[in-house]
């Protein structure tokens, strides 16, 4: 099945629209981050994880099923496909990583930080070491994808030749 330009274009801005929420968010998570590490006060940084989970289990949620199926949708019904090109197929398994990030870890991290006291000094490194290294692989994977979608590089995947 193929869309007509004007339901693609429709789909695209969709895809975009939850590809951005999602961006937002990590942006989000990264400045309650930094505040939660800077904090003079336990309540403040509280207030930062408390903000990051609630996120976590709704518009981070939202936004990346959403972005999921519409990118899907937009390969399937699409001349692109999904495994005809070596760029898809990276987005592919950065939607992977994403995927897991977004839907499991986020959540189960920032949970982790809201039962943190201030006295937990190695277990709340190690939070803040999972929590930061979600937050930049989750960012640098949502630029590449966009890099992506903008440059297109690699081209076409060689068909398999039988003899």
């Amino acid at each position: 099945m193929r869309l007509s330009f004007k339901a693609r274009r429709w789909l695209l801005i969709v895809h975009s629209v939850f590809a951005a929420i999602l961006l937002g968010n990590m942006v989000a998570f990264l400045i309650f981050s930094i505040t939660a590490l800077a904090a003079d006060h336990a309540n403040l940084a509280k207030a930062c994880y408390q903000a990051m989970h609630l996120l976590s289990r709704t518009s981070v949620r939202a936004s990346t099923i959403g972005a999921t199926l519409t990118g899907v949708l937009l390969s399937v019904w699409s001349n692109w496909g999904l495994f005809r090109y070596y760029w898809i197929l990276a987005k592919e398994g950065l939607t992977l990583i994403t995927l897991f990030l977004n839907l499991w870890a986020m959540q189960t991290w920032t949970a982790e930080a809201l039962q943190l006291s201030p006295a937990e000094g190695a277990e709340a490194f190690v939070v803040h070491v999972e929590l930061w290294t979600g937050i930049i692989v989750q960012l640098l994977s949502l630029v590449l994808m966009y890099i992506l979608s903008i440059m297109k590089p690699w081209g076409k995947r060689m068909k398999p030749t039988y003899k």
